[in-house]
């Protein structure tokens, strides 16, 4: 019985892994769903104030798009889309309370994708958050983090286009060959089907197996998975009526960062 739960539910998580994870892992057992549903809290919807402007997508090849009816939960302006997109590695760390996790941006795969992340890191998104979710399925076991409002609902009041990862090795034994294997010390953007990428994130701390539905846009250094490492080890915290342990839902050792930087 526990098998066909984890099963179903990775499932639906290769359609779309949701940024409304929390209330869902919340609800899982009695929906058997890991997709949530529901206007975004009222304490969320406060703090995010008017869409940024402008109104319309930018122009260069990003074409960030506003999306007014999800706001802001902390309101920044929409990231720059030069023509000429950057190729050079970035490098970046989340402070947090489990220590630094050092992180190395790859334009070069997911140019959009990097530069909203550094639009978002610089313009201080991510500072003083904490990671919402945490999975420990057999093949799925991430963090997921960038909702200031910490509901899983919440992003940066624009969206942008996939930049889908086609290098991913296959998930071994998989006889559909739709499952490819984000290997541990990935970095992903979360989303809520195609093309609607924004601020939430996962980290990759033991491989798992996923539809290549998902834009790779770097990798986590050493330290960082030693952070990882310890957060998962402190386990999950359990929902109602879910399985015995938890396999999905807020780490039980909340996950801070407190500060996320572009390193120079």
């Amino acid at each position: 019985m526990r098998s066909s739960i984890i099963s179903r539910e990775v499932t639906v998580f290769d359609r779309a892994l949701p940024r409304r994870a929390v209330r869902a892992a919340l609800v899982m057992a009695a929906a058997g769903s890991l997709v949530a549903s529901g206007a975004m809290p009222a304490s969320a919807a406060g703090a995010a104030g008017r869409p940024p402007s402008p109104t319309s997508p930018t122009k260069g090849p990003c074409r960030y798009t506003p999306t007014p009816d999800e706001p802001a939960v902390r309101r920044v302006p929409l990231p720059p889309d030069p023509r000429r997109t950057p190729a050079r590695p970035v490098s970046a760390v989340l402070k947090t309370n489990h220590g630094d996790i050092g992180l190395t941006l790859d334009p070069a795969k997911a140019p959009c994708t990097v530069q909203s992340f550094v639009h978002l890191v610089r313009h201080g998104f991510y500072d003083r958050t904490s990671c919402h979710r945490l999975t420990a399925y057999d093949r799925l076991k991430v963090l997921q983090c960038g909702d200031p409002g910490f509901t899983g609902e919440g992003g940066p009041g624009y969206r942008y286009k996939d930049e889908l990862p086609t290098d991913l090795p296959p998930w071994p034994g998989d006889s559909t060959g739709q499952r490819r294997t984000y290997a541990r010390g990935l970095l992903a953007m979360a989303n809520a089907g195609p093309d609607t990428n924004g601020s939430q994130f996962f980290l990759v701390y033991g491989d798992s197996g996923l539809a290549a539905n998902y834009t790779v846009f770097g990798t986590v250094d050493a330290a960082g998975l030693a952070a990882l490492d310890r957060i998962a080890a402190g386990g999950i915290q359990p929902a109602e009526g879910g399985p015995t342990p938890p396999v999905d839902g807020r780490p039980a050792l909340p996950a801070d960062i407190r500060d996320a930087r572009i390193r120079h």
